[in-house]
Parts: C-alpha cells; structure tokens; sequence
C-alpha cells in the first residue's frame, strides 16, 4: 500500500475546516470543494451529499441525493456556510451536479462540475459575475470528468484538464489526464493526453486533474489525483463491504507557456491518508485536492476532500513543492 507524503506539507489543526455541522440546510457529507479567491473573499463550492446517514448504509438502505454549497471566509481558515445551496443541474439526462472546481479567468468566476443521469457522466462549465446566478457554457458528451480550468488563457484560449472515462479502450479503471484548448470556453479541441497513471510511481489504476494549477515562478503548479487499487476490501467505508481504492494527492510542474510540457513530477504522493478523518469515512482513506492558493508570502493553500466525508486544509511553501517536482 502506498506510503509517504512531504514533511514540509503540513494539515490545518482546524481539519476538518468544513463539514456537516457547519451548514444550515440537510447536509451529510461535506467534500472535493473548490476554492478560489474572488471579489476580495475567500470563496469555496463545495458538494454535499445528503438524504442518508452511516447507519442507513449499515442496514441496506443508503440512498443520497446531492447539490452543491457555498461558504465564504476573510482568512481562508474559517468558513460560513450560505444559507442554502448554491448550484443544482437538471435536465432530461442529468439529475445531480458535484465536485465543483473554481478559476478566476479575467474577473469572473468559472466553475467546473460534474453530472450525471442515465446518459452517462458528463463534464460541464458554467460561468457567475455574483455567486447567485450562473450561466452554463458547455456540457460534454459522456463520459468524463473531473475538469479543472487554468486560472488565465494561454495564447488567448482557454486550457481544460479532465479526465475521459474510456473503459473500452482501457479495460477497466485505467483513465489517464488530458489536457485540451478552447477560444471561448464552449468548443473545445486540440485534445491531447497529457499524463498516464502507468507512469505515476504510486498509481496502479486511474488519475485525473485534482485543483486548478496555479502559475508559479517556475511554471504551473499542478496537482492530480493518483488510485492505487487493492486486493482486498481492506479500506474502512460506510460500505459493509469495505473499499479497495486508496486516493492520493500527486504534483507535477508544467511549462508556463506552454502547459503540454510536464518539467516534473513528485516521485512521491503528495498527501497520503494518516489521519482519522482522511482514513474513516464514506469512502475511506480518500484525498482529492479541489482548490489551490498561492499567497503573497509564497504559502501555499491545498484544500481537498477527505474519506469522501469533510473538506480539509493543508498548507506549504511554494518552492519545496517546486523543488519536489524537480528532484
């Protein structure tokens, strides 16, 4: 099983800095959010899942529908829940929107989402000026996920990473990071894989885009989701049965011209699930980077959902992780 994570990479004493108890409307779990500053606050969507508790798993009856909050925080530490949800997706094919991201690009906020239905998993990208009202520019076809925009267009499009679900082609749960352009964030192209889970040490299954890069000195910042798949059930879930999926945090550095060259990447998983609430969960021993900021002072904010269950905080500097990605 995999082992590691950076010593420099330090968790918030305030983990879980937002769950369940946090928000004033039904609410169970509380994760894979993403964060970004905007209009001079610090900004988190994040998913809930609601509708059904541990013991309902327990006996057979688990059953969760899901939405997408918002909470909003002057110091990136402590957070207030709005009053209700902020962001639901429906039509004839789609029934649920999750796993937002978020990127400031020119003044305004895009957030990328996922959804599903009987259709198959979709990727989508909507747009907000307010944080109330959102305009949604492009829906994919099935199956992909996990998109994440790049803070700022490149040669004047805009940069997607996601990660396209192809079973066939793979057999089985092999998905790898792809990267692709658009001019106006609705038609989008030039698709090209841009890391495989084949060549990340510490995965032996899918990776996918984590939070959105972050443009650094050195290059863009990057963090991926890395699946190491066991034997055995041996993962403490809600599930009776067990989980054999452990998550990752994996970083790599991308040129800052043009983000298809990988400069490097960490040899080790960035994160690794230690503590309680990362390892005891939904689905535990899970961490899924959502949101990324780089401070003025060159800290590092990493927020990321843990056992599928609360969202997390960890903190480092920036030049040892560009140093890790570089070794």
């Amino acid at each position: 099983m995999v082992t590691g994570g950076f010593s420099f990479v330090k968790r918030s004493s305030l983990n879980p800095i937002l769950s369940k108890k946090d928000i004033p409307y039904p609410a169970e779990l509380i994760f894979n959010a993403g964060v970004c500053k905007f209009q001079n606050k610090y900004v988190m969507c994040f998913r809930n899942d609601y509708g059904s508790t541990k013991e309902d798993f327990a006996a057979g009856r688990g059953r969760l529908q899901t939405n997408i909050g918002l909470a909003v925080s002057d110091d990136g530490l402590h957070w207030e829940a709005a009053s209700k949800p902020v962001f639901e997706y429906h039509n004839a094919d789609c029934r649920r929107a999750y796993d937002p991201r978020l990127s400031v690009i020119d003044g305004r906020c895009y957030l990328c989402f996922a959804t599903d239905g009987d259709c198959g998993v979709c990727g989508g990208i909507a747009v907000t000026d307010d944080l109330e009202h959102f305009e949604v520019l492009y829906l994919s076809e099935p199956d992909n996920r996990n998109m994440v925009l790049f803070p700022e267009k490149i040669g004047g499009r805009f940069l997607r990473l996601d990660r396209p679900m192809p079973v066939y082609g793979t057999g089985g749960e092999f998905f790898d990071l792809w990267l692709s352009r658009s001019p106006d964030c609705r038609y989008w192209g030039e698709h090209k894989r841009l890391l495989r889970g084949k060549d990340i040490p510490f995965c032996n299954s899918k990776c996918g885009p984590a939070a959105p890069p972050v443009r650094t000195k050195a290059g863009w910042l990057t963090t991926f989701h890395a699946v190491e798949k066991l034997e055995s059930n041996a993962l403490k879930s809600w599930d009776p049965a067990g989980w054999n999926k452990l998550y990752t945090a994996g970083l790599m550095l991308l040129d800052a011209d043009d983000p298809e060259k990988i400069l490097g990447i960490a040899k080790t998983p960035l994160l690794v699930p230690e503590e309680a609430y990362e390892t005891d969960g939904f689905r535990g021993s899970a961490i899924f980077p959502g949101g990324m900021i780089l401070e003025d002072s060159g800290e590092v904010k990493i927020y990321y959902g843990s056992a599928d269950t609360v969202e997390c905080l960890a903190t480092a500097h920036v030049d040892d992780l560009i140093a890790a990605c570089l070794e």
